[in-house]
């Protein structure tokens, strides 16, 4: 575009724009680059009456010219909201309202997406212009609803009500939005023009009144259900009640006011699809005053899920949230049990899971396209039934696990530690060496004869430790405990043959005489005493240990022999068969030792 044309619209001087055009007539129809916007698109975006009657009298067609969105002048005033121009260009071409742009946009929607109501007052037609939106996706309505224009939603509503029932792409009716943005007058005015529209849900089952308490819009839920308390009813695809999406979403102020001013007896323990109760949501987010309030006010605190798991258990499995010190003494306080700990006849789990597929299908009656997606394998029968080791059991294990790990790499250190030793007391003798000759000394002596011997087993055994720890990689707790035991034996003959070495290179060093002999029977009773009572002390650990474990597994075939799995079990009588290892493998070593550790 002309350099002097653009500034002469940009400033709405008229006389420029006349000299210019006597000058080059089509330098009129000249476009911005990019934008493709006319003289006419920008005069009428800067609101200049006099400049777009001068354009419009010397072009009258420029009034139909489309920029890169395909959008006409006419979008730029009532953007803008320049109700002059906006008259004069439909009385130029008054068709021009029924153009729509690359969105499928009409001007008469530019004006309510800015709440330009002056303009959406002028335009003519708009029941019309409203029909044409049916098939759009985001209707006028939709977004005046969602920007809060109150005049203007009730201008559309008055001009074509039907709007009210359209979904967008998300399945949101435009009560959807305003209940979202928490318009309180909006959400009156289609409440008064039809109540049931807080029945409509989206593609996720969501009414209105499930948005207002996801984004804890007060006021708006007080004006939902002052007309109908049975909205607080209504579940979504999922299952979940009004109180799962608050306590899903941390609004304590909502669920504190829904519970204490209506009656929610039902909606506390109403399980959703995956059999989770406010409690279980609440206990999983570590929301501790939503947990608090929830225990004050009277919930189920042994409920089981759809995994069969308790609120205690919920909250028990992430131990990484500062808020796990607070919760977990309110739920114990409240009589909150893992699942493991309850009696049998407290809860049965078949029939919590009937309860729930109760649920499940009164929802389906309602909404084809739930289904049950939480069928797990804990619902089988025991002969089937792959069950998870409790919490404490679970960490006992890993913390076993870990501690052979650890076991393996400590050895393997020593192991090269003794084979450095014994390597560098090889290669310096005690009594050192001919210079002339290299050969050592106090060869000749028995005592050196005995520390050689003692020194090159201990070199060799520990390099064989090493070399078969750095060989062999097992897999499985058995395989690996069975190479630490072998391992761990043949590191206890390398150390008492370094200690034997030590004391026949001291022995070989001393000097003849009865005063250097008592110095090394000294040595030999403390030093080779202690080691001996060690070792001792090693062996009688070791053998309790295996006295516990053959206690234990007598114990164990014991039991097994005595009890029988019955078919119609209970989740709690099945954990209880679990964790007496009438299903799963034990870890004998765990299992038997009460000491906090084991040994091999």
């Amino acid at each position: 575009m002309d350099r002097w044309l653009q500034e002469s619209v940009t400033k709405g001087d008229v006389s420029t724009l006349r000299e210019r055009i006597e000058q080059d007539e089509t330098i009129v129809r000249q476009t911005v680059p990019g934008s493709l916007n006319t003289i006419l698109h920008l005069s009428a975006r800067f609101g200049y009456v006099e400049y777009a009657k001068e354009v419009l009298n010397r072009c009258p067609d420029m009034v139909s010219m489309e920029n890169a969105d395909l959008e006409t002048p006419l979008y730029e005033a009532c953007r803008q909201g320049h109700l002059e121009i906006v008259k004069l260009i439909l009385e130029t071409d008054p068709w021009i309202v029924y153009k729509v742009n690359s969105r499928m946009e009409s001007a008469f929607f530019a004006a309510c997406e800015k709440g330009k109501i002056d303009i959406v007052k002028h335009f003519p037609n708009s029941p019309q212009l409203l029909m044409l939106e049916m098939d759009m996706d985001t209707n006028s309505l939709h977004v005046a609803a969602s920007s809060g224009f109150t005049e203007i939603v009730k201008e559309i509503l008055n001009a074509c009500p039907d709007l009210a029932w359209k979904k967008n792409s998300h399945g949101c009716t435009p009560l959807h939005l305003s209940c979202s943005k928490g318009h309180l007058q909006i959400t009156r005015e289609f409440l008064q023009l039809d109540s049931d529209l807080c029945l409509v849900q989206d593609i996720q089952g969501r009414t209105p009144l499930h948005w207002a308490v996801i984004r804890g819009r007060m006021n708006v839920i007080h004006e939902i259900l002052s007309f109908n308390l049975e909205y607080t009813e209504m579940t979504t695809h999922s299952g979940e009640s009004i109180l799962h999406l608050g306590v899903k979403n941390n609004q304590y102020e909502v669920v504190k006011y829904l519970t204490e001013t209506l009656s929610m007896s039902r909606l506390l323990n109403l399980p959703d699809s995956d059999g989770n109760t406010v409690l279980h949501l609440a206990t999983a987010g570590k929301l501790t005053a939503m947990v608090t309030h929830l225990l004050k006010i009277g919930v189920d605190v042994n409920a089981l899920n759809g995994k069969g798991y308790t609120a205690l258990d919920v909250i028990e499995a992430d131990a990484s949230h500062s808020g796990l010190l607070a919760i977990v003494p309110a739920l114990m306080e409240a009589g909150s049990k893992r699942c493991d700990q309850l009696s049998p006849g407290s809860i049965n789990i078949q029939q919590v899971a009937e309860s729930t597929m109760i649920n499940v299908d009164e929802r389906s009656s309602r909404h084809k396209t739930m289904s049950w997606p939480n069928k797990t394998p804990e619902y089988q029968s025991p002969r089937h039934h792959q069950h998870r080791p409790s919490r404490q059991r679970r960490k006992k294990l890993d913390l076993q696990n870990e501690g052979v790990r650890n076991a393996r790499k400590t050895i393997t250190i020593v192991a090269v530690l003794i084979a450095t030793v014994t390597f560098a007391a090889g290669i310096n003798p005690p009594g050192g060496f001919d210079q002339r000759t290299g050969i050592t000394l106090r060869g000749n002596r028995a005592g050196f004869k005995v520390f050689l011997a003692c020194n090159i087993v201990a070199l060799f055994l520990s390099l064989g430790v090493v070399n078969v720890l750095v060989s062999i990689i097992p897999f499985t707790r058995k395989n690996m405990m069975q190479l630490l035991s072998v391992t761990h034996k043949i590191m206890w003959a390398s150390s008492i043959f370094m200690i034997a070495a030590y004391i026949a290179a001291v022995w070989t060093t001393m000097p003849d005489g009865r005063g250097p002999q008592w110095v090394l029977v000294e040595l030999i009773f403390f030093g080779g005493g202690s080691t001996v009572v060690l070792f001792v002390g090693l062996c009688f650990l070791l053998a309790r240990h295996w006295h516990n474990k053959y206690k234990w597994r007598k114990f164990k075939q014991k039991k097994t022999k005595d009890e029988s799995p019955k078919s119609s079990t209970s989740r709690v009588e099945e954990l209880r068969t679990m964790k007496n290892g009438r299903y799963s493998s034990s870890n004998s070593d765990v299992d038997s030792s009460d000491q906090g550790y084991h040994l091999y």
